[in-house]
């Protein structure tokens, strides 16, 4: 018997009445209640949670149908809807007709050739955290957190923005502010009303306001001929002045604007913080890491071409996106009834992948919560199904700055652990914070000490 040949079902999962505790459960573990099910009800289940119930897929088969295959019957779901209501309707929310008209005006800004034109100012940056770090040795640990968020907003300033963003102090308390409400949005399901004056969306209102006035000063900034730039400020000032109606598309300009600078740096930005935590915990990884650093580099900044060198460097940010990959929930709404492997979804339904589950499925993954580089040594992944590792999404929404993503970790991590040993605080628990991307709770104290 083939699975054509099976009569579609419905997964297993917790029953109805165990709702509303799901529903807590989400709240105080996303993480946790994911694990569990993929745990005890297989790759498929079902999981009841307030008036809700989640089609939760865990088998790159499932995967590949949702995101690919017939990426087309299925918008962005749970989570993201909820987080319109932070987050307008940028890049990351939109769906349709607005989507592909968004990712159309930024595709050119994100070209191999462009991106590869960014490599020297990626090395700059990274070389600048270098000696930030650097005169702060031996004089205790460093909040690493603050850092590398400074870091990647920079790069994404100067490599997508043409723009210095050093001069706007307050834009990352107001990010966190604004993923936190986008968090309380999918935890009540919108069933809070935004014009509550409860203290979070005092706070999410004031930094919508403040991220609203950088975007403001950012536009009204940029002069000339925007049409002989390529730069995604540019193009997205160019786009919202082809609106029939002016106030929509600043509206628009803005929410992608602000959509933009909040995913573009914290991705990058939690992947550095998860890679150099396991660094730190695998001391002969680091021995490796400086070792191909000092023989690829020697004493200059690296180039693009040396990304190709640096293999154990990619090795080992590809393994710390395995175990920790930035966008850790894939959420989805089903347009129409689907059949997805031998189960039956209904319309609306909200379908999730998970890229922090699959990426641990022990078919495909042995040892899963081992770190371990090797796994991604040429020639070790051949057998591997493509949809078992999701880290920059796939199908249609597939990331679309993972390459320049991918180039800034390689080029910091590279240099740091040229340059510099970090080492952890002892006694400070590292646990992930499943927000809009998959964060450090508490940030990532660290001590530094040169090495050369």
């Amino acid at each position: 018997m083939t699975l054509d040949t099976i009569t579609p079902r419905v997964p297993l999962g917790p029953p109805r009445t165990a709702a509303l505790r799901m529903l807590l459960v989400m709240k105080r573990d996303r993480l946790g209640m994911l694990t569990s099910a993929a745990a005890r009800y297989g790759d498929a289940s079902r999981l009841p949670v307030g008036h809700k119930a989640l089609w939760f897929f865990n088998h790159p088969r499932y995967a590949k149908h949702v995101l690919a295959d017939n990426s087309a019957n299925y918008h962005k779901g749970i989570g993201l809807v909820h987080a319109r209501r932070a987050l307008g309707d940028g890049l990351l929310t939109s769906e349709g007709d607005l989507w592909r008209k968004q990712r159309k005006v930024i595709q050119p800004a994100f070209q191999s050739r462009r991106i590869a034109q960014q490599a020297g100012m990626i090395a700059e940056e990274a070389f600048a955290l270098v000696e930030r770090l650097r005169a702060r040795a031996g004089a205790g640990p460093v909040e690493l957190t603050a850092e590398l968020t400074g870091l990647t907003l920079g790069v994404l300033g100067r490599s997508l923005l043409d723009a210095d963003l050093a001069g706007f102090d307050s834009i990352g308390d107001s990010f966190a502010t604004v993923q936190d409400q986008a968090m309380f949005e999918l935890e009540t399901l919108n069933a809070v009303p935004m014009w509550i004056p409860l203290p979070r969306q005092i706070r999410f209102r004031r930094a919508r306001r403040k991220l609203q006035a950088v975007v403001d000063t950012l536009v009204d900034g940029r002069a000339g001929n925007l049409a002989d730039r390529v730069d995604v400020l540019s193009r997205l000032i160019l786009s919202a002045r082809g609106e029939a109606d002016p106030r929509v598309g600043r509206e628009r300009l803005r929410d992608e604007l602000v959509t933009l600078l909040l995913a573009g740096h914290e991705t990058t930005a939690s992947t550095l913080g998860w890679t150099l935590s396991l660094i730190d915990r695998h001391p002969g990884v680091w021995e490796r890491l400086h070792a191909e650093a000092v023989e690829v580099l020697g004493d200059r900044l690296p180039e693009y071409d040396d990304l190709r060198r640096l293999r154990y460097t990619v090795m080992v940010v590809e393994e710390a996106m395995r175990l920790f990959p930035p966008v850790w929930l894939l959420p989805r709404r089903a347009l129409a009834p689907d059949t997805i492997g031998e189960y039956r979804v209904p319309a609306n339904a909200d379908v999730v992948i998970s890229p922090y589950t699959l990426h641990r499925h022990p078919e495909f993954w042995p040892n899963p919560e081992r770190f371990d580089p090797e796994r991604f040594a040429p020639g070790q992944a051949a057998d591997r199904p493509r949809y078992a590792y999701l880290p920059f999404g796939a199908g249609p929404r597939f990331c679309v700055g993972n390459n320049l993503g991918m180039m800034e970790a390689v080029f910091v991590i590279a240099l740091l652990c040229r340059h510099l040993r970090l080492t952890g605080v002892p006694g400070h628990r590292l646990v992930p914070e499943p927000m809009l991307s998959l964060r450090i709770r508490g940030g990532l104290p660290l001590v530094v000490r040169p090495v050369s």
